[in-house]
């Protein structure tokens, strides 16, 4: 099997429905436990041939969003994915109500059906119209972002392709193609409003239908957020507040210092260093033949995934005109094959993201085998654990990347690690504020967000720009759009990946052990217990932040960052 031979063919939706529902009723009043687990295995194969259709138009209409083709069939996804969500609640429904539950639970494991109580809550027939308006907004949102074409410097771009410009040691030139990016998106804020505003109504109303105050809890559910609550993640909001946005207010005074500028401007933030950021030194196919020889040596079960992901021809690594913006691992549920898309653009990003990826893609590979597809990958905030901590297990290999900038690699990667968090729990707390106040103006959204950003990020000096200073930063950050709610997950990884950052120092033999036994555990348990079982402590624990901080500017502070 390689990627570019699957075929797709649309789904008949009408005759996958019948098919599903004589499982299903089947199922509700079926008692023999042998015959209930081939009813099982029945839907699930079911699930697994429409999921990977979904999933193929996914990833073909992101590589290329020109391509009319599947243009088309993204439209017909969007349209029909929530009603064919609608037969995967009603499987939820009668898997958690047979008689049987005591005996299917011994079989399957209880996250199987705490997640379905969960997902039931979520749904209703009566919201099947608002969830196809919502797809459609979201991916209507992707393609904007995709078609921007931005001349710059005799030639056109799209956003991704202005990335390097903005890393330029030429202030002058980034400060330019900052400019650019920012120009599109006031250009285009008052579409970008009003998509917002109506996936906002969208989500509140959907909320209400479904019996919430509001839609931060049908969000959480959405999330599928088990063993942890609102309090929680505000109690996590607050300790980043003082433990780390001290340090990365530190941190960016000596970026400041470095770069020789009395202060430093929001362009300037993308420049580590005076002399330049360290970049890969080779092209993508370059990057790509190290990556072999890493992975093959990390461990043998690494080289064997990465292989796999090559023969397959199961990534799609650089930038090109019409692609969409990003990069994300998904998987292909009928060949039991993840995939991993992403926008290289010469920068040491290339790296970042193809280690990050392949974190996901490589949890996904040693899961596939389990035999629940909800225990395939864990809720996403357990997620971002495998993919932040390979980023980290994998510096011993830097240098085959960055050569002679090896170490402004790793600087540069645990200070921009660092400061990310401070801007993702403002992300979450914007989105509170937003779903718990879903009437207000955009232009009390923006006042919010800005307010916000100078809670966390108390040096961003936006230079007078107007658009940036009314707040409309926020707009270019996908997560708020498309996936409301997920991005306070990136933060609690963080501090997990940062503690295997720490055990990969001490012992990359042991780290990689715990490592792959948390990939192997795939979703079939909660976060906590995941985290539990990779043998690192809680990451809403004040003390595990507060450790996790110290050791990374004690880390940090060993640096002569002046001499790199």
């Amino acid at each position: 099997m390689k990627f570019p031979e699957l075929k797709y063919t649309r789904p008949d939706f009408e005759q996958f429905k019948q098919a599903f529902t004589q499982s299903v009723t089947k199922f509700k009043t079926e008692t023999n436990i042998a015959e209930l687990q081939k009813l099982f295995e029945t839907v699930y194969i079911m699930r697994r041939t429409f999921d990977t259709a979904m999933t193929l138009v996914s990833i073909r209409n992101s590589v290329n969003t020109a391509d009319e083709f599947y243009e088309k069939e993204q439209e017909y996804m969007d349209d029909i994915e929530p009603m064919y969500r609608d037969l995967v609640m009603q499987f939820y429904k009668a898997l958690i109500e047979s008689p049987k539950r005591t005996e299917l639970e011994n079989i399957y494991g209880a996250q199987l059906f705490m997640l379905a109580e969960l997902s039931v809550k979520t749904f209703s027939p009566a919201i099947i119209e608002d969830l196809q308006k919502e797809n459609q907004l979201s991916t209507e949102y992707t393609k904007l972002l995709a078609s921007a074409k931005i001349e710059f410097q005799g030639s056109t771009y799209n956003l991704s392709g202005l990335v390097p410009f903005k890393q330029s040691e030429d202030r002058n030139v980034r400060k330019k193609a900052h400019a650019k990016s920012d120009n599109w998106f006031a250009e285009n804020h008052q579409r970008l409003d009003e998509i917002f505003d109506e996936l906002v109504k969208l989500r509140h109303g959907m909320a209400l239908k479904l019996g919430y105050k509001n839609f931060v809890e049908l969000g959480y559910a959405r999330m599928q957020r088990v063993d942890y609550n609102q309090q929680m993640v505000s109690l996590f909001r607050e300790s980043v507040r003082k433990y780390l946005v001290p340090l990365a207010t530190e941190l960016k005074n000596r970026q400041s210092k470095r770069l020789e500028l009395s202060a430093l401007k929001y362009y300037d933030e993308g420049i580590d260093f005076k002399t330049g950021n360290a970049k890969p030194h080779g092209d993508p196919d370059w990057i790509v033949n190290h990556a072999t020889t890493m992975y093959d040596e990390l461990s043998k079960e690494t080289g064997e995934f990465f292989h796999f992901m090559l023969d397959s021809q199961l990534m799609d690594l650089v930038n090109k005109p019409n692609k969409a913006g990003g990069g994300y691992c998904t998987y292909l549920s009928s060949y039991k094959a993840p995939y991993i898309f992403s926008n290289f653009n010469g920068t040491s990003h290339d790296i970042d993201v193809l280690t990050h990826e392949a974190g996901h893609a490589f949890q996904a590979y040693r899961s596939r085998n389990l035999s629940v597809d909800e225990y395939l990958s864990p809720t996403l905030e357990a997620c971002e654990i495998h993919s932040m901590s390979m980023e980290f297990m994998t510096w011993p290999w830097m240098n085959k990347y960055f050569e002679e900038q090896t170490d402004k690699y790793k600087y540069a990667h645990l200070t921009h690690a660092l400061m990310f968090i401070p801007y993702g729990v403002a992300v979450d707390e914007f989105q509170h504020f937003i779903y718990e106040n879903p009437t207000v103006t955009p232009a009390e959204r923006n006042k919010a967000w800005r307010n916000i950003e100078k809670k966390y990020l108390p040096l961003r000096d936006y230079d007078g720009n107007n658009y940036l200073e009314d707040g409309g930063f926020w707009q270019r950050q996908m997560h708020i759009y498309r996936s409301p709610f997920y991005y306070i997950d990136y933060t609690l990884a963080q501090i997990c990946a940062f503690q295997f950052w720490k055990k990969s120092r001490e012992n990359q033999a042991n780290a990689m052990k715990d490592y792959i036994t948390l990939c192997d555990a795939g979703g079939s348990m909660s976060f906590l217990k995941l985290v539990e079982l990779a043998k690192i402590k809680s990451p809403f624990e004040e003390s595990t932040i507060q450790s996790v901080i110290a050791e990374a500017g004690n880390w940090l502070a060993t640096v002569d960052d002046l001499k790199l």
